[in-house]
C-alpha cells in the first residue's frame, strides 16, 4: 500500500481545451483556470505569464 501511495504523489492531471482563437481553458488537480495568448506572451487567471524569446528560450513569471 505504501508503494502505491509513493508512486501515486508524483502522478498530474492537466487538460487543456481551446476556446478561441488564442484563449484556452486549463483544468488541473488544483483547479481550473483561462489563458490568453496575446503575441509571444501568454497570460492566466491566475496571474502566470510565459514569453516565448528568440533561440527555443522562454520566461515564466507573475504579473500579479
Amino acid at each position: 500500500m505504501e508503494l502505491l501511495k509513493y508512486m501515486l504523489m508524483g502522478l498530474q492531471y492537466r487538460s487543456r481545451k481551446k476556446t478561441g482563437k488564442n484563449s484556452w481553458i486549463n483544468v488541473s488537480g488544483s483547479g481550473a483556470s483561462m489563458s490568453t495568448k496575446v503575441g509571444p506572451v501568454t497570460f492566466n487567471s491566475r496571474g502566470g505569464m510565459w514569453v516565448n524569446l528568440p533561440g527555443g528560450f522562454n520566461f515564466r513569471g507573475r504579473w500579479r
